[in-house]
């Protein structure tokens, strides 16, 4: 690559670096001061520590250690926006960040602005100091697709604080062109004939695409012959499943998953509500039958899955089938915010929502792919450390942008987890 390819690169990148944090900033338009210091529970963080978290990320990974003299907006942030890196330093307690009142929603914008300065000065400089340069340019395109993560969080955050007040706000209109009408995609099973396979990405990132740690390395899987449904699955089949007893019936449930049932006495999808309304970004509105259920957790997907006589796929499935299609979808690109109905005129024998409108489950847990390596710095607790106890899900969601989502990408939650746009699609064994 030549010194102007190189440069171009680097510009190109940072114009990237500006158009998300801007972005970030555009999401918090409609919202108040109060609003964005929301947190109804210990797992949804207020919208402003997303804000400041992220700075505090570019300035803790880029600023200090590749910026000279590069001056702390506030010494006190070092502690108040660190979400769980302990090589760093302290962390404020995650079930009190809505107790920061103060830094006020307008220091946090002009840390922002002071952030995003302080890396233009940076990006300026970077010809001058060749041998930081790579790092400098892959901890960006981390820092970016990290703040696109806290985007995607922004909203699933913001619409569980939402859920808990009684006037049911709304972040936004309802999204056009939706119907209660019912007429359900009909579902269908593609077969796939297994074999040796290839999963994940060779490297963490190059110099055009990005990567997380945790799709790589690129390595070998067995499938055994398996089908995978057209779409996934609609709020009418789910209320199906509760209609025949599906939650009083411990039978269809994992042990864990039973308990998790009684103990919360769950009895349908996080945001329903009586009426068939359900609780969304646009507010309380009837629900849509055809559209795909969503906010359910790894142990309710499970039981409809055994349910229906099927199962989760597992995440090399889902990754074989889905690196065969172009990754287009409702994203949020689109503006709708939430998970719409599979496209009618499909001809029934292509699959459907594998990007976009929900994340789905899958049977794998979350674990290291062989020969996988955590960067020895503290960077490197991105993603290593939660390799236990969680299940991982693919295909991005309503509210996740496209740029940010690929076949590979290895999202990943516990298994009572429901806040996310989490839905679920059918496999079974080929026979």
């Amino acid at each position: 690559m030549t010194t102007q390819q190189q440069s171009q690169l680097a510009n190109n990148l940072f114009n990237q670096f500006l158009s998300v944090r801007a972005l970030s900033v555009d999401h918090c338009a409609p919202l108040s001061a109060e609003d964005l210091n929301l947190q109804a529970a210990a797992f949804a963080s207020p919208g402003k520590w997303h804000l400041a978290h992220t700075s505090w990320f570019f300035e803790t990974f880029l600023l200090l250690p590749f910026l000279p003299n590069y001056e702390c907006f506030d010494k006190s942030f070092a502690v108040l926006f660190n979400s769980y890196y302990n090589g760093i330093g302290e962390q404020h307690a995650r079930h009190q960040r809505h107790l920061l009142s103060r830094p006020t929603r307008e220091l946090v914008y002009r840390y922002r602005e002071y952030v995003n300065e302080h890396m233009r000065q940076l990006f300026c400089n970077i010809e001058q100091h060749p041998e930081t340069k790579d790092d400098i340019l892959r901890r960006t395109r981390l820092g970016i697709h990290h703040e696109q993560q806290h985007q995607e969080l922004f909203f699933t955050d913001l619409k569980y604080n939402f859920s808990v007040n009684p006037l049911a706000p709304a972040y936004s209109q309802a999204p056009e062109g939706l119907t209660t009408e019912f007429s359900n995609q009909p579902l269908d099973f593609i077969e796939y004939n297994g074999g040796l396979i290839d999963i994940g990405v060779d490297s963490e990132t190059t110099d055009s695409e990005f990567a997380f740690d945790n799709e790589s390395p690129r390595h070998k899987q067995y499938l055994e012959p398996f089908e995978l449904a057209n779409r996934l699955i609609s709020n009418a089949e789910y209320q199906t499943f509760i209609d025949d007893g599906g939650y009083q019936r411990p039978e269809l449930w994992l042990s864990d998953g039973w308990s998790c049932v009684q103990e919360n006495v769950w009895q349908q999808p996080l945001y329903w509500r009586e009426g068939s309304m359900e609780f969304t970004l646009g507010g309380l509105r009837a629900r849509d039958p055809a559209a795909p259920v969503s906010h359910i957790s790894a142990y309710e997907a499970d039981a409809y899955a055994r349910w229906a006589g099927a199962r989760l796929p597992t995440e090399a499935e889902w990754e074989h089938a889905a690196s065969q299609h172009a990754v287009q979808g409702n994203m949020l690109e689109s503006g709708k915010l939430h998970p719409l109905r599979a496209n009618q005129a499909s001809d029934g024998i292509s699959l459907q929502q594998l990007f976009g409108d929900c994340w789905e489950w899958t049977s794998s847990s979350y674990a290291p792919y062989p020969g996988f390596k955590a960067e020895a710095s503290a960077i490197g607790e991105y993603n290593g450390k939660f390799m236990c106890n969680q299940l991982v899900l693919r295909g991005g969601s309503c509210v996740t942008a496209q740029s940010h989502i690929r076949a590979s990408y290895r999202n990943f939650f516990y298994p009572p987890d429901r806040w996310q746009f989490s839905g679920l699609r059918l496999a079974k064994n080929y026979e």
